[in-house]
């Protein structure tokens, strides 16, 4: 692959757009995003569950959150790479853009995610599968079918961005290829999902399959349509990996699954006393001056944050040749090595067992399938059925953008999950309610 393709500034739907140059006082991808950041889809994640449901009175990470501290992380990423390949290309003048890319990209990785967590996505694909929505199993192609039983938050994120709702413009949000290109971690349709992840639905396989030629990304030899991830998937991918196992330790700590001892611990382990003495005894030192313990343990996630952004480029620069050829085939974070591995390995192993399988995780996602699951029923049967009564009243709630483009099965089905798969938690949770007659406007 070929930085002076990989970092293309042409945009979707906008082909032929050559900006004037009063609107060259942003670069493109730091327009990108800008896009991002004030669009609805990304302030509806202030009320998406991350992990941990919101308590009253402390506050833990919700998707948004979770996303400007991973676009942070992404952007320190971005620019040690900047700073390597501009010594190797210093003719490529988007080189320094690198950055603002990879940000951008985290700032929208997780705009696809459904309300209720991770258990979200689950909830979807089990409507489809063991669920009402099995019916329509023979009424789907293959691939379609596939792409509703393995929803999935990443792809369905890329169709947010991408696709043209009623409305809306040509392209989604317009962005440039490069950013759209640097969130889809899984470059194949659904048919080849492993463990429910693929990067794009059959409704955007095109759109994808036009930004890989463009970016020329090398492309696999197989039945379904497959590509080689574009080099900076990898640092959007390290820098979720990093929040999201670092940052539940903190927020595990607050709410008291997680003793203060026990996390300490977890992030001491990220140091090697032989290796890391200077800043083992600058942190022994601040320890000291600081009693307050969150602030410790803040102190702390902080160090293990930037040791883990070092340490993702060194595996990166380590892989370079491989990334660019398409032939790495693990994550960066995957990849560490010595007693940073171990230390990881270690924060999975408690997170599993300790802080993801608690009673508070669990209820919410237990309540996600539920929820989710009677939406669906209600939408999708409403969208196959549109001319009876109560299905009119319910479709009278589906706002125009989410309307069926076509008559085809695949598309109406489609148009109810994107509209279910949007929500938030709390408009789930009160539409569900008022669906089932448990509360009414203006009732209390």
């Amino acid at each position: 692959m070929d930085w002076n393709i990989l970092l293309s500034t042409k945009r979707l739907g906008m082909e032929t757009w050559k900006p004037s140059a009063r609107q060259e006082d942003r670069s493109q991808f730091q327009r990108d995003y800008d896009r991002i950041i004030f669009s609805s889809p990304f302030r509806r994640m202030q009320n998406k569950t991350q992990v941990f449901p919101l308590p009253e009175h402390i506050f833990v990470h919700n998707r948004l959150t979770h996303s400007l501290e991973v676009a942070s992380v992404g952007r320190s990423l971005g620019n040690l790479l900047a700073e390597k390949l501009t010594e190797q290309f210093p003719e490529n003048k988007l080189i320094p853009e690198i950055g603002t890319i990879v940000s951008a990209a985290c700032l929208a990785h997780d705009l696809g995610n459904p309300p209720f967590g991770h258990s979200g996505e689950s909830a979807i694909s089990g409507f489809f599968q063991n669920g009402a929505g099995k019916e329509f199993k023979d009424k789907l192609s293959a691939a379609e079918w596939t792409d509703f039983i393995r929803f999935d938050g990443n792809a369905n994120a890329f169709r947010i961005l991408s696709h043209q709702f009623n409305g809306k413009r040509p392209g989604g949000f317009a962005l440039t290829y490069p950013t759209l290109a640097s969130i889809v971690k899984y470059p194949f349709e659904s048919p080849l999902a492993t463990r429910q992840k693929c990067g794009f639905f059959q409704t955007e396989k095109e759109t994808f399959l036009q930004i890989a030629g463009e970016l020329q990304l090398p492309s696999k030899v197989q039945e379904h349509l497959s590509f080689e991830r574009h080099p900076l998937v990898y640092l959007v991918e390290a820098a979720d990996d990093i929040c999201y196992q670092i940052m539940d330790l903190e927020d595990a700590c607050k709410l008291g699954i997680l003793s203060y001892e026990k996390v300490t611990e977890l992030f001491l382990g990220f140091y090697d006393r032989k290796h890391d003495q200077k800043a083992l005894k600058s942190i022994e030192n601040t320890l000291k001056r600081v009693t307050d313990r969150n602030e410790q343990i803040s102190y702390l996630r902080a160090g293990v944050i930037g040791k883990l952004i070092h340490e993702s480029m060194h595996v990166f620069d380590s892989n370079y040749d491989r990334i660019l050829n398409g032939s790495f085939d693990k994550s960066l974070i995957g990849s560490l090595e010595n007693w940073h591995a171990q230390a990881m390995n270690m924060v999975k192993e408690v997170s599993a067992s300790e802080v993801y399988a608690h009673r508070s995780v669990v209820e919410i996602e237990i309540a996600g399938f539920k929820i989710i699951g009677t939406l669906l029923e209600e939408f999708v049967g409403a969208v196959m059925d549109p001319n009876e009564r109560y299905n009119k009243k319910i479709l009278s709630l589906l706002p125009e953008q989410y309307r069926p483009q076509s008559e085809s099965i695949y598309n109406k089905i489609q148009s109810a999950v994107d509209f279910v798969s949007g929500m938030t938690d709390v408009f789930a949770l009160d539409l569900y309610r008022k669906i089932k007659g448990i509360s009414l406007p203006g009732v209390v």
